[in-house]
């Protein structure tokens, strides 16, 4: 009997600080959408490519600097360029820095011994065959700002979010996440642009997490991966089905584009399925997923496959992940 209280009484107090919001709410996690609040991490962090004798290819002519939170960093060295079609990664993963005095110093002898350090834009990395001087830099995507060609339907310019379910402005003239389309297509080419919040302290999912769904069935993922992998479920992957060939994440709070080509699934007089639906996704102007069958709905899909046409879905899970220029092309 003496036990079983004890049992009893131990389960109670299990349960009073579960409730206890003071031991049981999890830290908060900081969502930047400014660069003008987002402290002196977002300055550092970034992509660098080499400033001096371009015509030397090796390891350090370009490096990705990953803000992990209270002045942390990560640094990705690249061989010859930053990501792209022919993108040729280094040997070495990810050597530590940080933020100390007014730079970052980082170090990781284990591999060529890489050390160095990034003061006000630039970066000076040595190894033991090489000294690089590379310069931060910002990218853009060919197609941002892409105007509608003839024919498109045009489903967000900035002026109204009439097109979309649930559709909400924010920040004057973009489209907050967590929306579905009130049109519906079939087979036909997307574009849209997007931008990630700047959260240093996330890891993994919870890093500006979203996602493009196709017909509200097929997700192209949308999250901070820059820097990371390029996984089935980070930045351009069909969700759980199929990884980018490249990771072409820019650094958050960049203007990022997606121009999908889309072909959906086809269906006979009975409802049986024919073909499944083919994906083709340009991300910031770099093809990352060719002519990719997608055998059914991915995670969270608002609907099963079909003949029927389904609308654009941009996914709410917690992240002010924001919208712009959204335009549909149906093919005929």
């Amino acid at each position: 009997m003496f036990r079983y209280s004890m049992f009893i009484l131990t389960l109670l107090s299990m349960c009073v600080l579960a409730d206890d919001p003071k031991k049981a709410a999890p830290p908060k996690i900081d969502a930047f959408t400014s660069a003008e609040k987002a402290g002196p991490d977002f300055e550092i962090q970034g992509e660098y490519v080499v400033s001096g004798d371009k015509t030397k290819l090796g390891i350090g002519h370009a490096a990705q600097v990953i803000a992990m939170g209270d002045g942390k960093f990560e640094v990705r060295c690249w061989e010859g360029a930053l990501p792209t079609e022919s993108w040729k990664a280094t040997a070495e993963s990810r050597i530590p820095g940080q933020l100390r005095d007014g730079q970052v110093r980082f170090e990781n002898n284990v591999v060529h011994g890489f050390h160095g350090y990034i003061k006000q834009g630039k970066m000076s990395l040595m190894t033991r065959f090489h000294n690089f001087d590379l310069t931060r830099v910002v990218r853009e995507s060919p197609s941002l700002g892409m105007k509608p060609p003839s024919g498109a339907k045009v489903l967000f310019d900035g002026t109204s979010a009439d097109h979309w379910d649930k559709g909400k402005l924010v920040e004057g003239n973009l489209l907050k996440w967590g929306t579905t389309s009130k049109d519906k297509f079939n087979d036909c080419t997307i574009h849209l642009e997007f931008r990630l919040p700047f959260m240093p302290r996330a890891r993994g999912q919870e890093r500006a997490n979203s996602g493009v769904y196709v017909q509200g069935r097929y997700e192209v993922q949308i999250l901070d991966s820059f820097g990371l992998a390029g996984k089935d479920n980070e930045c351009g992957g069909i969700y759980t089905m199929s990884a980018p060939k490249v990771n072409m994440c820019f650094p958050p709070l960049s203007w990022q584009t997606y121009d999908i080509d889309f072909v959906a699934a086809k269906f006979d007089g009975s409802g049986k399925k024919t073909s499944d639906a083919v994906l083709t996704v340009w991300h910031n102007g770099v093809v990352i997923q060719d002519n990719v069958k997608v055998p059914g709905p991915t995670g969270g899909s608002l609907s099963k496959e079909s003949a029927e046409p389904g609308p654009i879905h941009l996914q709410d899970h917690g992240d002010p992940v924001v919208f712009r220029n959204i335009w549909v092309l149906p093919k005929k």
